[in-house]
């Protein structure tokens, strides 16, 4: 697959590391946090697990995925190359998803938790109404989503305006329109059935306490301007 030869992982943010034959590859990126530090509200153990585990394996295929791309669009094999797209979309997805997730959580003694100031804490209210509407809204959207998927917060790039939408299994948010993510909520059994067992109101009640709304805002600010 032929790809840009020199893209920084600081720009990406998603972990991106380089590979001669002009193959990109992408890495497992960091927690900002220790995997304890958003306990009572996750425990350390679902995050290290999440991390490690899951997020490292949509990583590894994601990575065998655009290898088989690669070498079906050097033969020129259209039927691989039409095959192997469930497979990026799905692991590519899970990548980028979680990427964002690592992100919009934080310690409490850093942060987690506190409302959103300034240009997104006035967008939120003049959306939703209020803080702890848009809580309640992509709690209850988080909840029925059936199976397995994602709630979000998202920009609407065309009409500036908020928008919350769930996504199924590891689908991105830009798949569905001009949506920028500034929130979103893992909902796959692997994020708290650990911990939770099958109440997953009770994992989107207590992620909110670890939210990270000026990562969220910051965000907002740069895509709204």
């Amino acid at each position: 697959m032929a790809l840009r030869s020199l893209v920084s992982r600081k720009t990406l943010g998603l972990g991106l590391r380089l590979q001669f034959r002009g193959l990109q590859t992408f890495s497992l990126p960091d927690l900002p946090y220790d995997y304890g530090a958003l306990e009572p509200a996750i425990s350390g153990e679902i995050m290290q697990l999440h991390h490690q585990k899951h997020h490292q394996t949509y990583i590894t295929n994601y990575n065998k995925s655009l290898e088989q791309l690669h070498h079906a669009m050097e033969k020129g094999d259209s039927s691989a190359v039409v095959k192997l797209q469930s497979a990026i979309k799905f692991n590519g997805g899970g990548h980028v998803n979680h990427s964002i997730f690592w992100k919009n959580l934080t310690p409490v003694q850093e942060g987690g938790g506190e409302p959103p100031h300034g240009n997104l804490g006035w967008a939120i209210d003049e959306d939703f109404g209020s803080l702890d509407s848009l809580i309640k809204k992509m709690s209850t959207e988080g909840a029925a989503v059936q199976g397995s998927g994602w709630v979000w917060l998202g920009l609407d790039k065309e009409s500036k305006k908020l928008v919350v939408e769930t996504t199924e299994n590891q689908d991105p948010l830009v798949t569905k329109g001009p949506l920028v993510p500034l929130l979103g909520v893992d909902v796959w059994e692997h994020a708290y059935y650990l911990q939770y067992k099958n109440v997953r109101p009770d994992y989107l009640k207590n992620i909110w306490k670890v939210m990270n709304w000026k990562y969220a805002g910051e965000v907002y600010d740069k895509e709204s301007s």
